[in-house]
């Protein structure tokens, strides 16, 4: 990541083609990540409640605890780090510093909430497939928004932002 941090931003080409393919890769991610949660449930409350809880009538069984938790395992390690490395990008991005910790802490909690939101609707209560809902959705949004200003950012040969902003001062 040092070729981020200097001028290299804007000037290395074959740091552009790394980091336009990852960019590539992520909206892949981001558009497979939408057709699995479509596949397996909706944007009602119903829908995720029957897919954690299961549905008698369409002969779906409840999540189990082991289930639940070898795909929690995965996820948190993975999402981890594309969260961490997406908003390490956008550090980059010439962006006020305030948005940029807005956005930063929206997508750790939204991978977060949308992880726990199932093992809340499965254990604790169904008026928890809204947070999931609401974790789903702002983790697609982040994650979009993120792809987009650093696509932008490297198409238009931004200057670097590491540092901060002018008139961020206060907040860093």
């Amino acid at each position: 990541m040092r070729f981020t941090v200097t001028p290299d931003w804007r000037d290395n080409r074959l740091l552009k083609l790394v980091l336009a393919w990852f960019l590539a890769y992520v909206t892949l991610f981001w558009v497979t990540n939408a057709l699995l949660y479509f596949a397996k449930m909706g944007l009602t409350p119903s829908s995720v409640v029957a897919y954690y809880l299961g549905d008698e009538a369409r002969f779906l069984p409840p999540r189990s605890y082991q289930g639940m938790l070898e795909i929690a395992h995965f996820h948190l390690f993975a999402m981890g780090i594309l969260v961490l490395t997406m908003t390490h990008l956008l550090l980059f991005v010439p962006l006020s510093t305030r948005w940029k910790a807005w956005i930063v802490s929206l997508s750790f909690a939204a991978a977060v909430g949308d992880e726990a939101a199932g093992w809340l609707v499965r254990f604790v209560a169904p008026e928890f497939a809204y947070l999931k809902i609401a974790a789903f959705l702002t983790l697609q949004a982040t994650l979009a928004f993120m792809v987009a200003a650093v696509a932008w950012a490297l198409a238009t040969a931004q200057p670097n932002a590491y540092r901060g902003d002018i008139g961020d001062e206060d907040y860093e």
